[in-house]
């Protein structure tokens, strides 16, 4: 499974960008997204998903 950013909830804030071990969350202006064929959901570098650990308006989520 991979997570994804629901636009409806993104604050932009960024943060879920610079905490993915595998650089699969990128954006265009202030919307960002998930490269599903990057995210591994963090496995094998952390127990959680870091983008949904640290994202502070709950928008980072799986798919």
């Amino acid at each position: 499974m991979t997570h994804k950013i629901d636009k409806e909830v993104c604050n932009a804030c960024g943060s879920c960008e610079d905490v993915c071990p595998n650089k699969a969350i990128s954006h265009k202006g202030k919307v960002f997204s998930v490269n599903p064929s990057k995210c591994r959901d963090c496995e094998g570098d952390f127990d959680v998903p870091q983008c949904s650990d640290v994202c502070p308006s709950g928008a980072a989520v799986p798919a």
